[in-house]
């Protein structure tokens, strides 16, 4: 364990040590501010302290950015030393959304980068899952974290789906729920408070909630078949929190989203379903929830509806809305379910130990948690067609000369730093390795240059990134043109494995469901014959798409 660890677990004992707290000794304002989540990053944190020190914020979720973990721990040890100087020195619960793929990318808080949930599902391996999971959860909890808003328990029924992809475990509802649970069940035994989401269901969408609001117009038995069978069986087995999503769904109600919805998160969630932990919203500063309310309106709305930790979102001003908040509220005679949620908060921070003081902090797991990311990579690789069996690929070379593979990647910058490990197993065996990061959406600029570096290889491989459902028109006639002129290519899908038809003349075509640098290493061990194809598509294609 780092020294400055120690330091930080000293420096925290002696504000945290207090007498016992009950929630009766708490205030209006300290009960309201039980149910408030912040976002906070390490540039605009400081902006919240004040709201965290008077005790109006009950938690916060830490945003994504280019940051170390040492930063990351930093920021932590900063809004804890904030939050026990308030009233009755409450500590603040930290969230984070830790999933793989389009939500977390290698740069982002120091973590190290975890498998997409379609790749978890690709693997079919239940253990591997649940392992990764625990590992995953050792690292947060070392810094200071204690919910995860994750697994995703969406049924990617839709292909068209323009937001979830590769957040989902798949198509199937029962392996949607099999790898959901199992990812659960690792953070949990990890220590960290695992939140599914988005109840219930956001998987048959056509539209993005981050910008529109979602209508989905299933019956009550395709709701309850598809949708919602991954969460009953969470509940089943004890899962502490569900996510709400800002979805409408005119057969459960045809006049509020999910997350204004009384009938959604009361009378299914609750009382048919049985859910006893606490319901999160999703972030309520999403145009699917601002087209009805503004924040604080909204704020109000969810803990009506039965929501009981409110996620605030980006760029607002803390003590604004706690204070339009609580004007509202105190206009009312009865306050039982802003009682009721703040309770429900006050408890799990009490059952978590926090109240006590510092919790523990595992020691170090990296090592593992890099083999296991490993191992889940292997596992996960997908073959999804190979028409001229030409994996494992054998150069035929009879001059002697080293072999050369040219690789294209068409990924965003952020990326970088992990393309370079597809290169290591070539290497290894002796071939020469070129490289080219193309951009997202390539120019003309893009394709001379991978031209010029598959000129002469003996193998050429491209690699495409599509995030969910829509089609990149630049990449798809770069890489399609690519393959016209080279025989020997291999095609990688390193993301929604939704884009393999775009490449009907790719001969081998192999899935990733991510773009990690243990990824890619699988591809290229797959490409030599280091390792046999094991990974399952988790998703239905066209069967033309296939052979």
């Amino acid at each position: 364990m780092k020294k400055w660890l120690f330091l930080t677990l000293f420096l925290l004992t002696p504000l945290w040590a207090q007498a016992e707290v009950k929630f009766e000794d708490l205030s209006f304002d300290e009960k309201l501010g039980q149910t408030l989540v912040l976002f906070v990053d390490v540039d605009s944190a400081e902006q919240n302290r004040k709201a965290i020190e008077s005790g109006k914020i009950g938690g916060v979720l830490i945003q994504w950015g280019n940051y170390s973990l040492k930063q990351t721990t930093d920021l932590v040890t900063k809004l804890q030393i904030w939050a026990a100087r308030s009233p009755h020195k409450i500590p603040l619960l930290i969230s984070i959304d830790y999933e793989g793929g389009t939500v977390y990318t290698p740069i982002t808080l120091g973590f190290e980068y975890l498998p997409t949930n379609m790749m978890f599902s690709a693997t079919q391996d239940e253990d591997s899952a649940a392992t990764a999971a625990y590992l995953a959860g050792l690292e947060l909890r070392r810094a200071g974290v204690h919910i995860n808003f994750s697994p995703v328990l969406d049924v990617n029924s839709n292909p068209h789906n323009p937001i979830i992809g590769v957040r989902s475990f798949g198509s199937d509802p029962a392996n949607v729920t099999k790898m959901g649970v199992a990812l659960m069940n690792g953070f949990q035994a990890a220590g960290i408070i695992s939140v599914v989401k988005h109840f219930p269901g956001h998987g048959n969408t056509t539209v993005d909630s981050h910008y529109r609001v979602p209508v989905v117009h299933d019956s009550k038995a395709v709701i309850e078949k598809i949708h919602l069978a991954p969460f009953a069986e969470a509940i089943r087995q004890g899962v502490p929190g569900v996510m709400t999503g800002h979805i409408m769904y005119p057969a459960l109600d045809e006049r509020n989203i999910s997350t204004f919805s009384r009938p959604i998160l009361h009378g299914l969630l609750r009382e048919k379903m049985g859910f006893k932990g606490f319901v999160v919203t999703d972030s309520l500063d999403m145009k699917s929830t601002t087209f009805f309310c503004k924040i604080p309106d909204c704020a109000v709305k969810s803990l009506d509806a039965g929501g009981d930790m409110l996620l605030l979102g980006r760029y607002i001003k803390p003590d604004t809305v706690f204070s339009q908040m609580k004007a509202t509220l105190l206009k009312r005679k009865d306050n039982t379910r802003m009682e009721e949620a703040a309770r429900r908060i006050f408890e799990l921070k009490k059952d978590l130990g926090l109240l006590d003081g510092p919790l523990p902090v595992p020691g170090p797991t990296d090592k593992a948690f890099l083999a296991a990311l490993q191992d889940v990579s292997d596992k996960a690789v997908t073959l999804v067609r190979d028409r001229r069996r030409l994996l494992p690929f054998k150069p035929a070379r009879a001059d002697g000369k080293k072999p050369t593979v040219c690789a294209v990647f068409f990924a965003p910058a952020r990326f970088a730093d992990q393309l370079p490990d597809f290169g290591k197993p070539f290497l290894e065996n002796g071939w020469n390795v070129r490289t080219y990061n193309a951009a997202l959406t390539p120019r003309a600029k893009d394709s001379r240059r991978a031209a010029a570096c598959a000129k002469g290889a003996d193998l050429l491989v491209l690699t495409s990134l599509q995030w969910a459902d829509k089609t990149n028109i630049n990449q798809k006639n770069a890489i399609n043109g690519l393959i016209q002129e080279n025989p020997n290519t291999v095609f990688i899908s390193t993301m929604s494995p939704y884009d393999i038809p775009n490449y009907p003349e790719a001969d081998a075509v192999l899935a990733t469901y991510g773009m990690s640098r243990y990824a890619l290493q699988s591809a290229a061990k797959l490409i030599l014959g280091e390792i046999k194809p094991h990974g399952h598509l988790p998703v239905e294609l066209e069967e033309k798409a296939l052979l």
